[in-house]
């Protein structure tokens, strides 16, 4: 059974495309098929792992307001173990086309339930907004992955976050959980990357990941060229960081995955 991880906050700028691309390049180097589900109106994460999102047939908008048949919907990327859900800028109206029918919140979750066994890992980019699309990302969800950057007002609207997660239990998915915070932009001389993870550990203690994703040239680089930092340079910081991050969400899943 694979495991779903939606990768949410609304602050835009915290790395959360960045992990997205990277976390599934790395999972799929690890040998674990991967599945990468872009819900976003940017289209980042479609674009940057290659992905013309201008000349494609179907994209995530089809499957969420037309209903598409996800194989008329999966794009196989070049890298290995890895397929995308692309986005497109049609999913900018999404959130106003879905707001009169029924079950919008579910729609990700009806697609994802039915096709989840043939994956390891799904992991769902959303929208930095708690707009219906992060919602549905939410519902989808096993659990959910929140970057934060090391930054001054890292733990602004973190609150705000944190209560929509408990709203989507309470209603729609109540088995949603942590599966941990990421601390992203570090900067190792700066002293206020260390208080803010240190702050970050006091407020989510075992649930902040070991793994943190330091500031890194060729890491920015890599969406300029449409591939992942790993492609782009593989002995990079950036490389290293998100593959041990791979590692350690693979470690920390293993057993949800044998359970299917």
């Amino acid at each position: 059974m694979g495991k779903i991880i939606t990768i949410a906050n609304q602050k835009g700028g915290v790395g959360k495309t960045t992990t997205s691309i990277n976390l599934c390049a790395s999972l799929g180097i690890l040998g674990q098929k991967t599945l990468l589900v872009d819900i976003d109106p940017q289209s980042n994460s479609s674009s940057g792992l290659g992905i013309d999102t201008k000349n494609l047939e179907n994209t995530v908008y089809d499957l969420l307001v037309e209903q598409a048949d996800f194989h008329d919907v999966v794009v196989e990327t070049k890298y290995p173990n890895l397929s995308i859900l692309p986005a497109s800028i049609n999913l900018v109206g999404a959130e106003i086309e879905l707001v009169n029918q029924e079950k919008r919140e579910t729609r990700l979750k009806k697609v994802l339930n039915q096709i989840k066994d043939d994956y390891s890992f799904i992991i769902v980019d959303s929208p930095p907004s708690l707009g219906l699309l992060t919602v549905n990302g939410l519902c989808a969800a096993d659990s959910v992955l929140i970057p934060v950057q090391c930054e001054y007002y890292a733990l602004e609207g973190l609150g705000q976050l944190l209560n929509t997660i408990e709203l989507i239990k309470l209603n729609f998915n109540p088995k949603l959980d942590l599966e941990g915070v990421l601390m992203t932009m570090y900067d190792s001389r700066l002293r206020i990357s260390n208080s803010v993870i240190d702050e970050v550990r006091r407020h989510f203690e075992k649930k902040v990941f070991q793994t943190i994703i330091s500031r890194n040239v060729r890491l920015a680089e890599a969406p300029s060229f449409n591939m992942p930092v790993i492609e782009y340079d593989a002995t990079s910081t950036g490389a290293h960081n998100y593959l041990s991050l791979a590692n350690e969400i693979y470690k920390n899943n293993q057993e949800f995955i044998k359970k299917g």
